[in-house]
């Protein structure tokens, strides 16, 4: 495992920040405009958010007794949240959305013991089938961004936002492969500022955003006013809580996977309880749910640099962006397109992540090409039509209008149909003697 100073780690944590903060600033967005906060909310909101993700990733970094799975995991907004927060803002009222959030929370913490007994039900075939889709799944949105972000705006597939695309992947792929040393490590950060000044020429680089930010925003709770509490609005954030920690599971596999690191039952529940509790500040201090973030898996897998340093750096600059606005809107500057093609990269280092989880299932067993096929094929249609369960109810639309919740059923209950409990032990003994026969070829290596 590579080695970094604190320099190069703060450039790193640098990197991981830049790669999830559209995806963090965009919750606070979409919620804010559907329910017509003014300029001095939307700024409140968007600083509080930025600041919330840093200390919801510190929460994760700092393992304890308690909480924090201590894996080099960055937390952000959950997208999933934004149209049920949009619906129980609009039909109830705002208090009423946080209430819920924080009531999302203290359900997370209280389930997170038995939540983590799931662990049983992902043998190599079922992780390997839901890192795959997570990626998969992923790779439409960087499409989406490099086209411009809005599929219906007159600019979409523009030339210079192809170009601008284009030009930010061929930059990343030559820094990380003829680069040498720590500027390998740093290939997405490098593409994404060579890729922006090269917009700034071609005058698609606004300036705006950072003219209109504060200077300084200090985090304040309850900010829209004290929470209600009301029972259905309660129940649809709990299950949306719930999709989030189903989700958050294929994220901690695939980060066991490449730190070669055993995910175990405790890891999970330590995990889950530092989501739990970062909900419930969010609801306290007005933002909203959190989760662990998936594009940043792939940024791990292409750096190299796989310890929790430049985690720890990224959420302090994620705390230092939300007291200073002015400083949080430099990020935003990034042209949609540039973000597109690092995203492409990373989202795409995420399937072939679960692939090679794939290429140690036995595929000779009829099964297992049955379990990954349809995990696949379900996971992936759901994703580009989640309005294919629009005559159901609202709550299952909920939960099963996400492609990584429907791929995650599919793979655990085909696996459980197909061989039971006892196929359950074989695989996970069989993964046991496999890695002891890898430890075994390394420790002779070594000799």
């Amino acid at each position: 495992m590579k080695k970094t100073t604190n320099g190069q780690a703060a450039l790193l944590g640098l990197q991981h920040l830049l790669a999830m903060y559209s995806g963090a600033v965009a919750v606070p967005l979409l919620i804010g405009t559907a329910l017509g906060f003014n300029s001095a909310q939307m700024t409140y909101l968007v600083s509080i958010d930025i600041f919330m993700c840093g200390l919801a990733t510190l929460l994760q970094l700092m393992r304890n007794r308690y909480f924090g799975i201590g894996l080099p995991v960055v937390l952000g907004c959950a997208i999933q949240a934004v149209e049920p927060l949009k619906m129980i803002g609009q039909h109830f009222t705002i208090q009423t959305m946080y209430g819920a959030i924080i009531v999302a929370g203290i359900f997370v913490c209280l389930v997170a013991g038995q939540f983590s007994k799931v662990k049983r039900l992902f043998p190599p075939v079922v992780t390997g089938t839901l890192i795959t889709v997570i990626g998969l799944t992923l790779i439409p949105i960087a499409v989406q961004n490099i086209g411009g972000g809005t599929s219906t705006a007159k600019d979409f597939g523009s030339l210079t936002n192809i170009t601008l695309g284009f030009l930010t992947v061929i930059l990343i792929l030559a820094i990380q492969v003829f680069a040498k040393g720590f500027l390998s490590s740093i290939a997405v950060l490098l593409g994404l500022i060579v890729g922006s000044l090269v917009a700034a020429l071609l005058g698609v680089v606004s300036l705006e955003p950072l003219k209109e930010a504060a200077w300084f925003h200090v985090p304040q709770p309850f900010y829209f006013g004290v929470p209600h509490f009301e029972w259905s609005s309660s129940v649809t954030m709990i299950i949306i809580a719930l999709v989030s920690m189903v989700e958050s599971t294929g994220v901690y596999f695939a980060l066991g996977d490449i730190l070669n690191k055993k995910i175990t039952e405790k890891d999970l529940k330590l995990g889950y309880r530092a989501e739990g509790l970062a909900v419930v500040l969010g609801g306290i201090f007005n933002t909203f749910p959190y989760t662990t973030f998936s594009q940043n898996v792939g940024l791990l897998e292409l750096s190299g640099i796989k310890t929790r340093k430049p985690i720890y750096w990224s959420a302090i600059l994620l705390m230092l962006l939300g007291l200073l606005p002015k400083a949080g809107a430099l990020a935003t500057m990034i042209p949609t397109p540039v973000l597109g093609g690092a995203m492409l990269v990373m989202f795409a280092m995420i399937s072939v992540q679960g692939i090679r989880i794939l290429a140690n299932v036995d595929f000779a067993d009829q099964r297992n090409i049955l379990i990954v096929a349809v995990s696949l094929g379900l996971g992936l249609g759901v994703s580009i039509y989640p309005t294919i369960f629009q005559a159901l109810p609202k709550t299952l639309q909920l939960f099963l209008g996400n492609g990584i919740v429907v791929a995650s059923l599919a793979s655990v209950l085909l696996n459980l149909c197909f061989k039971g409990k006892a196929g359950l032990l074989v695989d996970e003994v069989s993964l046991r003697a496999k890695e002891a026969q890898e430890v075994g070829q390394k420790m002779g290596q070594s000799k």
